[in-house]
């Protein structure tokens, strides 16, 4: 059945997966709650019954602040059936990034996920003028919920009336605000249409060989347009949606859910590895050597190379059964494709997963775009290590003469909600998007990313620096967690650095090197020589101007609770720059008297 608005898709679960005992579940602390198909479908009109008992109309803000749930499905249909507008909220954003946001968007209604995130919040709230109601989906005192208004709409049922209003909403009708940092330090709030957000889903409904015989694990925020768009496409095809609100809980997860396909952030991906790197350095003999042994032979993984290389395709076979295999095990016996996106993965990192039997794809896009600009596939030249991937076939791109990524198609957003100046800085006159991203289309017809075109700077010798590719390279390093290239009119390239503190307290046993805390650990001698190595070793890769001359050792990790990170677990570069300015002036003298 044909599926031209996202409150289309129940009705096609249901017509692919009657009966269905898991459509959707959320782990909770005594075991998984699973909701059937009818389930499923029955509770988003019970949401719209109730949202329609309340008077909301066409075009009513409504906003959600919770970490991912089932639930999250039946109020996000139950909104987008009456016409009014979703607008999902990051559970970690600061107070006044909340007060801005429901203020700016005359939020009427509130969904909050409990009592820890309602405290931090209610504060504010008396001054959104504008709201009316504040429900929670955990019951916290007297606060109504989310079940309580579903009670409501299943006494105040109106089924012709929610379907004649079904009938008039069109795809082009907006139906969701997803507010995104600003460079201006205030959130800017990027407005979607069905036709957005579905074009997307049709676009890449094909690349997974899955439908409803598979499960889909869901831990990445799902107020963030990347999980959601996938959270549609996995339901489009009929899967099974399991949803983690806590994500200290996924290796367990993945063993009692063993999911067929999750979607994650590059970050995740190089904690996985470097677990099981010190998982390997911790052998000895014979089964430290087969270890790595077999994770060069992942390193050296190419597509198709077990083809063309029969040699390599026995050692490949080798290694998956005395080592690959237990790697797999762990992730979860069925898992077959991992989505990584939100940052560039490094290419060793996708190698490594592949040769291990886990299809890694990565893809690119920005919330602006609904999100999916470009992403790998299995198609003839749709794979090549360090690409996003060819572009979607129903996305026009092209390169700008300075090397910008420029985007047209149906998923390129209406603007700026509020914001048309700022909305015809990045749209220009002939409807190119201007994703502020620098790349390049292969010969072979995929886009390739190389930096963030404001995050370029320039030497005080007027030598471009790109960061971000040489960070990614960097953090190939075991000994290396984070690191932020720093330097705009400086002499060199510097930059802080966040060490891999379990590798670094492992290496410090080996050396027998005594510390109490971490600023003791980082300041000791041969930690900075060892440090010193690795930027030695890296700098090897780059022209002299961008080699990291100096360099500052932070004695912590960079969290997002720290602020350091972001929500999707990218470095906040302005927000730390003036968090360890001291730092960054020593690196350049500038503290020097």
């Amino acid at each position: 059945m044909e599926v031209t608005r996202l409150f289309d898709i129940p009705a096609r679960y249901a017509f692919l997966c009657p009966g269905k005992a898991d459509a959707l579940a959320g782990r909770e602390e005594d075991g998984w709650k699973k909701y059937s198909t009818e389930e499923y479908i029955s509770n988003c009109d019970f949401v719209s019954y109730g949202l329609m008992k309340l008077g909301v109309k066409k075009g009513d803000n409504i906003a959600s602040i919770t970490f991912n749930r089932p639930e999250w499905n039946f109020l996000d249909m139950g909104i987008q059936q009456l016409g009014a507008i979703h607008i999902p909220i990051y559970p970690t954003i600061s107070e006044s990034d909340y007060l801005y946001i429901l203020q700016h968007a005359e939020v009427s209604i509130l969904f909050v996920s409990g009592e820890d995130l309602y405290r931090r919040i209610k504060a504010i709230l008396p001054n959104i003028t504008s709201l009316k109601h504040v429900y929670v989906f955990k019951k916290t005192g007297d606060l109504p919920t989310l079940d309580d208004l579903m009670e409501m709409g299943k006494a105040n049922a109106k089924p012709e009336l929610l379907n004649s209003i079904k009938d008039s909403i069109s795809p082009d009708q907006v139906v969701t605000i997803i507010y995104t940092s600003g460079t201006t330090g205030t959130p800017k709030g990027v407005v979607l249409t069905h036709k957005n957000i579905i074009s997307n889903v049709i676009a890449v409904r094909e690349i997974p060989p899955f439908g409803p015989k598979e499960r889909a694990l869901s831990f990445l925020p799902i107020c963030h347009i990347y999980e959601r768009m996938l959270n549609y496409t996995f339901l489009y095809l009929g899967m099974s949606m399991y949803y983690l609100g806590n994500m200290a809980h996924i290796s367990d997860s993945l063993k009692e859910v063993n999911p067929h396909v999750f979607s994650t952030v590059p970050r995740l991906l190089e904690k996985v590895y470097d677990k099981i790197m010190a998982k390997g350095r911790a052998l000895k003999g014979i089964k430290r050597m087969i270890f790595f042994w077999a994770n060069d032979v992942g390193l050296a993984y190419d597509h198709g190379k077990a083809k063309r290389n029969l040699f390599y395709a026995l050692k490949l076979m080798i290694a998956r059964k005395l080592v690959f295999c237990k790697w797999k095990e762990a992730l979860g016996a069925n898992l077959d494709i991992v989505v990584s996106g939100g940052a560039a993965l490094q290419p060793r990192l996708a190698k490594v997963f592949w040769a291990v039997g886990l299809r890694v794809l990565e893809g690119y896009g920005l919330t602006e775009t609904s999100p999916v600009i470009a992403v790998e596939n299995f198609e003839e030249g749709g794979l090549k290590f360090g690409t996003v991937g060819p572009p979607l076939k129903n996305v026009s791109v092209k390169i700008a003469l300075d090397g910008e990524i420029l985007v047209k198609g149906p998923n390129v957003m209406q603007g700026y909600y509020k914001d048309p100046e700022m909305t015809k800085e990045v749209i220009d006159s002939e409807g190119w998007f201007h994703t502020g991203d620098i790349g390049r289309i292969e010969s072979t017809g995929q886009l390739k990313i190389t930096d963030r075109k404001k995050m370029i700077f320039k030497t005080s010798f007027g030598k471009y620096i790109a960061p971000q590719l040489i960070e990614n390279k960097f953090k190939e390093s075991p000994f290396i967690d984070q690191i932020m290239v720093v330097g705009e009119n400086q002499k060199f390239a510097g930059a802080l650095i966040v060490p891999d503190f379990a590798h670094i307290k492992s290496w410090c046993a080996v050396k027998d090197i005594r510390y109490t805390t971490n600023e003791e650990m980082v300041k000791h001698p041969l930690v900075r020589k060892r440090i010193e190595k690795e930027v030695t070793r890296f700098n090897t890769f780059f022209g002299d101007w961008e080699r990291i001359q100096k360099f500052e050792i932070i004695d912590h990790e960079w969290t997002i609770d720290g602020g350091q990170l972001s929500a999707t677990l990218k470095v906040r570069r302005s927000h730390v720059a003036k968090m360890y300015a001291k730092s960054i002036d020593q690196i350049f003298g500038l503290n020097e008297h």
